[in-house]
């Protein structure tokens, strides 16, 4: 049973989507919103290549898009987001024209390498395949990035809230996103070695701890600590 998890968790971020794109539309001016919505976007349609998967088995093209939108885009864009809620916005245009060059590239190569698929092959979804492995180079430096700001970011801006005093609730909230963050993440290194049930488990708790996260935040009336979020309250 663990292998249909991915169908509830398909599900629930397409929830979890609707909220943050409703959120983002009420505040265009808020970068780190859009690059939120769409790293739940795509971490739902990575979870949803699973749950194809899961139903109609192997296909070389869900494969493919899977390793895209899990091992590439996997946290990248949520990193995003919270790059333009921390830094400052020329830095956050940069790097976001860095990371869709990257992510493009590493793509391409995904896309044009042949799959091994030997008499020793059991059909789990696994970057194994690949008969390029040269081409799974390119998630660590990724993920690296997206660790460092998403997981990173969220720690950050917990102990900042809590060295101010500001808000319990928005230091709770950064925590559990740090949570969310982090579980995926482990879940991925497993896969690597093979074991992809785990990632399916892990992907649904982190979305879970990562919406948590965010309603506690979003329901919290204290002043936020970052310039950013500041700046769209004053607009608002």
């Amino acid at each position: 049973m663990v292998n249909y998890i991915p169908i509830v968790t398909t599900f629930f971020a397409l929830v979890f989507f609707r909220h943050l794109a409703l959120h983002a539309k009420a505040k265009p001016e808020a970068k780190y919103l859009l690059w939120w919505a769409i790293g739940i976007a795509t971490y739902g349609l990575g979870t949803l290549t699973e749950s194809i998967h899961a139903i109609a088995g192997w296909k070389d093209w869900n494969f493919k898009a899977w390793y895209i939108l899990g091992a590439l885009l996997g946290g990248a864009p949520l990193a995003q987001g919270t790059v333009y809620l921390l830094v400052n916005k020329r830095f956050g245009d940069l790097s976001s024209a860095a990371l869709v060059l990257v992510v493009l590239a590493a793509s391409t190569a995904v896309l044009l390498s042949p799959l091994q698929l030997d008499g020793t092959f059991d059909g789990r979804l696994s970057g194994q395949v690949f008969a390029w492995q040269w081409v799974r180079r390119f998630s660590p430096f990724i993920n690296a990035y997206a660790f460092i700001f998403l997981f990173g970011g969220a720690i950050y801006s917990a102990i900042k809230y809590a060295r101010l005093g500001k808000s319990n609730k928005r230091f709770l909230g950064n925590i559990y996103i740090a949570v969310g963050a982090l579980l995926p993440g482990i879940g991925g290194s497993f896969t690597r070695f093979g074991y992809v049930e785990v990632l399916y488990v892990t992907e649904l708790l982190g979305l879970l701890f990562m919406y948590l996260g965010y309603q506690v935040m979003r329901k919290d009336s204290a002043t936020s600590v970052h310039a950013e979020q500041l700046a769209v309250q004053e607009v608002r």
